[in-house]
């Protein structure tokens, strides 16, 4: 009779599962000091090839013509991919303890925040105990993903578990907590379907 081969998820399989996990696993406490030692190098412009050797060293893909222009701030910087002609203005901020997809020609204005990050909403779900009776946060993430040719407004908030479709525009100071459809502009906390865009050929 064979014995049955238990497979143990690592912590970091389990954040991108959008299971519970433990944040202070050395693996991801290896994955965020990169991000740490590489975003300042990636927001100094004082030597363009090494920023661009940085660029390509921390984000999981990077397309053609990607362009960063200004600071940005990251927390795995592995999780992030871009494609051909994305550009990403100051100050963009990716929370992104789950994957963040960016399809081609995406505009991201100032200030814009992408959180992938969740806990319970009740209150007595928040924090767990370990062995030695140490608190811990109980964390668990989902994904975001953003398709073509969709414009960002600046300081908007896109929530974990979003998808933004294709040829999509949305307004400045939005909060986006649901997806967005293809061809459509979107705007307001909670961020809401201000009109329709003619369909790309």
């Amino acid at each position: 009779m064979k014995e049955a081969i238990i497979m143990t998820k690592t912590e970091h399989e389990k954040l991108l599962a959008g299971e519970e996990y433990d944040y202070r696993d050395l693996e991801l406490r290896k994955m965020i000091a990169k991000a740490h030692r590489l975003i300042p190098v990636i927001n100094d412009l004082s030597d363009l090839e090494k920023r661009q050797t940085a660029i390509n060293d921390l984000f999981g893909h990077v397309g053609e013509g990607l362009t960063i222009n200004g600071k940005i701030d990251v927390l795995y910087g592995n999780h992030i991919s871009f494609c051909d002609n994305d550009f990403i203005n100051d100050n963009g901020r990716f929370q992104n303890s789950n994957l963040i997809t960016l399809g081609d020609r995406v505009i991201i204005a100032p200030d814009v925040k992408f959180y992938c990050g969740e806990h319970a909403i009740d209150a007595t779900k928040r924090w767990g105990t370990y062995e030695n009776g140490q608190k811990y946060l109980i964390s668990f993430t989902v994904p975001i993903s953003v398709g073509n040719d969709v414009w960002i407004g600046g300081n908007v908030t896109i929530i974990g578990g979003v998808h933004i479709g294709n040829n999509v525009i949305i307004g400045a100071g939005a909060v986006v907590t649901k997806d967005v459809p293809d061809n459509t502009v979107v705007g307001g906390i909670p961020a809401k379907k201000i009109k329709d865009l003619k369909p790309l050929n």
